[in-house]
C-alpha cells in the first residue's frame, strides 16, 4: 500500500516556493546567506492557496442545521509570481523542499503571465 502525503493549506494562507535571491550584492560582493535572510522583501512563486477568508453565518438560529463554510477567494493564484513581506512568512520543509507559508495581507504584488491570442 503506498500513501501520498498532501499538504493542505488554509484559510487566507499562501505556500510559496521563494527565489533563492542572489549571492552577489551589485556591487559584485559575495553575500553570506545570513544577510540575504535579513532582507524585508522577498519573491517567489505562489504552489498553492487556501479557500480565502472565512464568511461568517448570518443565521443566529440554532435549530437550523449548520451549512459548510463559506469562503471569500483570494486574488492569488497557483503559479503567480508574489513579492512579499518575509517578516510575516513562516518557513518550512516538505518533501526536501523548502517552502513559506504567508498570510494573504502581507503579499504586496503578484506578477501573473498572460498568453494573449493574436
Amino acid at each position: 500500500m503506498k500513501t501520498k502525503k498532501n499538504l493542505i493549506v488554509v484559510g487566507d494562507r499562501v505556500l510559496i516556493e521563494p527565489d533563492e535571491g542572489s549571492e552577489r550584492s551589485t556591487a559584485g560582493l559575495y553575500l553570506p546567506p545570513t544577510v540575504r535572510e535579513k532582507e524585508k522583501v522577498q519573491g517567489g512563486k505562489i504552489m498553492k492557496k487556501g479557500p480565502g477568508y472565512p464568511i461568517p453565518d448570518a443565521s443566529e438560529e440554532p435549530w437550523r442545521e449548520k451549512k459548510s463554510v463559506k469562503y471569500m477567494p483570494i486574488e492569488a493564484q497557483e503559479g503567480d509570481y508574489a513579492i512579499f513581506l518575509r517578516n510575516e512568512a513562516v518557513e518550512i520543509e516538505f518533501e526536501g523542499k523548502k517552502y513559506v507559508i504567508v498570510p494573504y495581507s502581507s503579499i504586496l504584488a503578484l506578477l501573473r503571465t498572460e498568453i494573449e491570442e493574436e
